[in-house]
């Protein structure tokens, strides 16, 4: 549902209350009023988000992409602290079966921006793994170093050390790759 569509709601609720309360309704009223407490809620914390949150607690990764994808077009329906977390839940759901696209959720989630540090931190080591798998030591290290800026509360140190311990073996120059596609000198097909 649309965010502006939820608060068109509340206000007619809110207004209806105002109403009810000048005739002496009083209890109509107030149950108008705590009904309209609900659209205002959905606005600043969308449904499916929550309970995608719900599901990704429960380790359900099927059903929490399930209502991911319920929001059909998350521009009109969250606002933007939303869409950040919208990206970062479906950067997650996504790293069992993508990492590019994954990779391309969890920047989208950096780039709206997200709450709390270890969040930050938890998308900047799933950047980092997806930079290591193509390759690219640089950009992997950069990520390290500021998931370490931002897990202050020493969630991720056992993660950011591994991190480390594979960037270490990872001593690939850009000499030594190569595109296995190529022909080989000297070999005829």
């Amino acid at each position: 549902m649309n965010k502006y569509i939820k608060l068109v709601i509340a206000a007619v609720l809110i207004a209806l209350a105002i109403f009810l309360f000048t005739i002496r309704e009083y209890g109509w009223g107030f149950v108008s009023l705590l009904v309209a407490v609900f659209p205002i809620l959905f606005y600043f914390r969308n449904e499916n988000i929550l309970l995608a949150f719900w599901f990704l607690r429960k380790e359900d990764m099927a059903k929490a992409k399930k209502w991911l994808q319920k929001i059909k077009n998350p521009s009109s329906e969250l606002i933007p602290k939303q869409m950040g977390y919208y990206h970062y839940m479906m950067g997650i759901t996504e790293a069992q079966d993508n990492v590019a696209v994954s990779e391309k959720y969890m920047k989208e989630a950096l780039n709206y921006g997200l709450s709390f540090d270890h969040d930050k931190a938890m998308a900047n080591l799933s950047l980092a793994g997806a930079a290591m798998a193509k390759g690219k030591k640089k950009e992997a290290e950069g990520y390290i170093k500021e998931a370490k800026k931002n897990d202050s509360k020493g969630m991720f140190t056992d993660q950011i050390k591994m991190m480390n311990d594979q960037m270490k073996r990872f001593n690939v120059s850009n000499s030594q790759l190569q595109n296995p596609h190529m022909r080989h000198k000297g070999r005829k097909f």
